[in-house]
């Protein structure tokens, strides 16, 4: 049975629904499951698995959320960011990316590519190109947006490359206050160090983020690591 909407949709949908009939969240999630042909929302949910990864990320994160999207280059960890965006669009929100690697029109052509339509949601995400990008750049650029807003950092590694900018550490501090106080969304693309292609490993996992300096990845609340055309969605510890 396909779904009228993707799941993170519907999950908006019922979020509206219990504020303006003043019913518990738990009600109205099951009503839209029963207009969707379920018994409960449940049973709806568990289509979670057979829907697009990026559908299934959004769907997961709580307001003030940070995420990990990383993999060895080549496997998709950009792609799916970019595609998280257009999911974040798609369903009403305001999505930014921050890059580092990307020109502007290097960005808008990978995000129109992937929407594979008229490029119209794609062309609402903001790009940020500047060689600024920092904690402080990226909060005085979202200062104000409303909760439930996803911005995508590509990426994590190139943080804190010049000297003048704070370490990665106090970086990530400041962008997990921030996220916790205003409610968006912040995921960070990541690289995976080479050494994981020689454990033998299907996955890679928390313990082989490239890190140059310390981080206390615990900042973190979900990672998806990618490899091989698999991917795992968790909770970080």
């Amino acid at each position: 049975m396909r779904l009228s909407a993707p799941i993170f949709q519907l999950k908006r949908r019922a979020k509206l629904m219990a504020r303006s009939n003043g019913v518990p969240l738990n009600a109205a999630l099951d009503q839209i499951a029963r207009d969707e042909g379920f018994a409960t929302w449940s049973l709806l949910s568990a289509r979670l698995t057979s829907g697009p990864l990026s559908e299934t990320i959004l769907s997961r994160l709580k307001d003030g959320e940070l995420l990990l999207l990383a993999g060895r280059p080549g496997h998709g960890k950009t792609r799916l960011g970019l595609r998280l965006l257009i999911d974040a669009a798609r369903d009403g929100r305001k999505a930014l990316i921050f890059t580092l690697e990307f020109t502007e029109e290097q960005a808008r052509n990978h995000l129109r590519t992937l929407e594979a339509g008229t490029g119209s949601v794609a062309d609402r995400i903001q790009i940020f190109t500047s060689d600024q990008i920092s904690a402080d750049y990226i909060i005085q650029h979202m200062s104000g947006l409303e909760p439930g807003t996803v911005a995508v950092i590509d990426y994590l590694q190139l943080l804190d490359q010049q000297r003048s900018k704070p370490v990665l550490f106090e970086q990530l501090k400041a962008l997990g206050a921030f996220a916790r106080q205003t409610g968006v969304v912040l995921g960070f693309i990541s690289q995976i160090d080479r050494s994981f292609e020689a454990e033998g490993k299907r996955l890679p996992d928390i313990g082989d983020i490239r890190l140059p300096n310390f981080v206390d990845l615990g900042l973190f609340s979900k990672a998806c690591f990618l490899h091989n055309g698999e991917a795992q969605l968790e909770d970080v510890a």
